[in-house]
Formats: C-alpha cells, sequence, structure tokens
C-alpha cells in the first residue's frame, strides 16, 4: 500500500471521528468501560493465581525421626532425603529446637507444659520443601519408607483442597477473562455499527462508483482501531491508578498477603488491553461492515 493512500484512510478515519463526535466518545466511553471490567477481573483472576501459587510454594513435608538415633544416623537419614526426585530443601529441627517453637507458640499459656517437666516429648525432625506442589505426596511416601523416620506428614486434606482451589481458580479465570472479551467486542461491535449504519448510503455510493471493498473498508478499520486504541488508554489509566491505590493500601495494613506488586504487572496489563483494544476495534468494525458492503 502507498504511503499517500494510507494518509488518505487516516484522514478519513479522523475526520469520520470529528463528524461523529458524540457518537465517537460514546464507543470510546463504551469501549473504556467493557476493558476495564476485563482488565479488573484479570488483575484479580492473576493475583488470586498468585496467591494460590504462594501457598502451594509454602507446603512443606514434616519428618519425624525415630527416639535413640544418634547424630550420625540422622545425618544419614537427611543426605537419603536429598536424594528423593523433587526434594530441594531439607532442614534439620533438633528436639530442643521444636520444643523452643512451641512455648513460643503457646505465647502466655505457658503453664500447660508444667506437667511435662524437664522431659521433651517432642522428637527430632526435619523440613522438607520440595520443587513443585505435586512433588508433595510421592516424596512424603518415600520418605517415609527411610530407615529412622518414624512418620511424615504433610497436611494431605489441607493440601489436596489448596491444589484444588488453586485449578478451580486457574481454570474459572480463564474462562471469565474469555467470556468478558467476547462480551467486549460484542459491545464495541454494536457501537461501531450504528457509526457504519449513519453512513450506509455514503457507503453503497462508494460501491457503486466502483470502489474495492478493501478501499472502502480500510477508514472503518483504522477508525475502529482508533476507537478501540482510545477507550483501552482510558481503562488503562484507571486502572494503573485504581491498582496503584489498592497495592498501597495493602501494604500498609495487610502486609502478609501475596499480591502481586504494580510494578511490572500493571505494565504487561496495560500492553494487553491497549492491543486487546485495538484487535477488537478493528473487529468490530470489520464485524459491522459485513452486512453494508453487500450493495
Amino acid at each position: 500500500m502507498k504511503i499517500r493512500t494510507m494518509e488518505y484512510f487516516i484522514r478519513e478515519a479522523v475526520i469520520s471521528l470529528r463528524r461523529n463526535g458524540l457518537m465517537s466518545f460514546a464507543s470510546i466511553s463504551t469501549v473504556a468501560l467493557s476493558l476495564l471490567i476485563l482488565g479488573m477481573f484479570l488483575v484479580m483472576v492473576l493475583n488470586l493465581s498468585h496467591m494460590a501459587s504462594a501457598l502451594e510454594s509454602q507446603v512443606e513435608i514434616s519428618v519425624y525421626l525415630e527416639d535413640g538415633l544418634n547424630d550420625l544416623e540422622i545425618r544419614e537419614t537427611g543426605t537419603r532425603i536429598t536424594k528423593i526426585p523433587g526434594v530441594s530443601q531439607v532442614l534439620f529441627v533438633s528436639k530442643d529446637e521444636a520444643l523452643e517453637r512451641f512455648k513460643q507458640r503457646l505465647g502466655d499459656q505457658q503453664g500447660m507444659l508444667s506437667a511435662l517437666g524437664d522431659s521433651n516429648p517432642l522428637p527430632d525432625a526435619f523440613e522438607v520443601k520440595v520443587d513443585k506442589p505435586e512433588q508433595v505426596k510421592p516424596a512424603a511416601q518415600a520418605i517415609a519408607k527411610l530407615k529412622g523416620v518414624e512418620n511424615a506428614k504433610f497436611g494431605q486434606e489441607v493440601v489436596e483442597q489448596v491444589f484444588n482451589l488453586a485449578r478451580m481458580i486457574r481454570v474459572l479465570g480463564v474462562i471469565l477473562i474469555v467470556f468478558l472479551a467476547l462480551a467486549a467486542l460484542f459491545i464495541i461491535s454494536n457501537t461501531i455499527r450504528i457509526t457504519v449504519f449513519a453512513r450506509r448510503k455514503e457507503i453503497g455510493i462508494m460501491k457503486y462508483v466502483g470502489a474495492t471493498d478493501w478501499f472502502i473498508r480500510w477508514p472503518f478499520l483504522i477508525e475502529g482501531m482508533i476507537l478501540g486504541f482510545g477507550g483501552a488508554l482510558v481503562a488503562v489509566l484507571l486502572l494503573s491508578q485504581t491498582y496503584g491505590a489498592l497495592v498501597s493500601q495493602i501494604y500498609q495494613s495487610l502486609a502478609f498477603l501475596p499480591v502481586i506488586p504494580q510494578y511490572p504487572f500493571i505494565n504487561h496489563i496495560s500492553l494487553f488491553l491497549l492491543i486487546v483494544g485495538a484487535v477488537i476495534g478493528a473487529l468490530g468494525s470489520t464485524i459491522s461492515l459485513k452486512k453494508f458492503m453487500k450493495v
């Protein structure tokens, strides 16, 4: 395509936007609202998935050792654990350290330990972490069979519920995002259809004088991309400000909550929405033009 021809198409698209200023404003507003909702759900789903991943990464196996093992046997058991496929970290917790941790958890209720006297009923143990969440169960089963290991626990029911929740969030998130993207496409295409309908006579005249379909289609295509991109830009600005304020508030009051930091996360979301806005605008124009191109 010649540069002069492209300049003509862009100029026609801009003239159309100015001529139908109110309609253009309504289209941009509709696109902005649609993509803002899409962006909000996308941010929410990705953060929920991030939180689920954080919970999965915190799952560890508690390995309790048999009583009476000497230091050499404990080290050998730890070495065997490290050789099990999937194991990424092995931390030894002596019975004295375990008792100290237990006291800290009790807080002001230290009197509950008075019945123990000087004895320590807690066993020596290892805290084991794995590379991937799905490796927790087979690793625990393998560790439980090792010599010197009394038991290997990882809270199977709770862990499986966490994994199921994480999977459900991701699947439902993808379905919801696809549904909202299709809804945005439907709204945008119908909004642009109104603009095309207002110029149906002009399209008909151009067809009768011999203009090709693509010669007629290009200005509308560019117009749709401008509307989609403009609406996406408004949505991105609103989403960026809102997410920034929300993250700042969470860091101040709920610092333990594993939300995704604003940058570069919001930049990636913004780029995605801008591309989606332009693409949906172009698709919306293409879909809207089909009916009026049949003369």
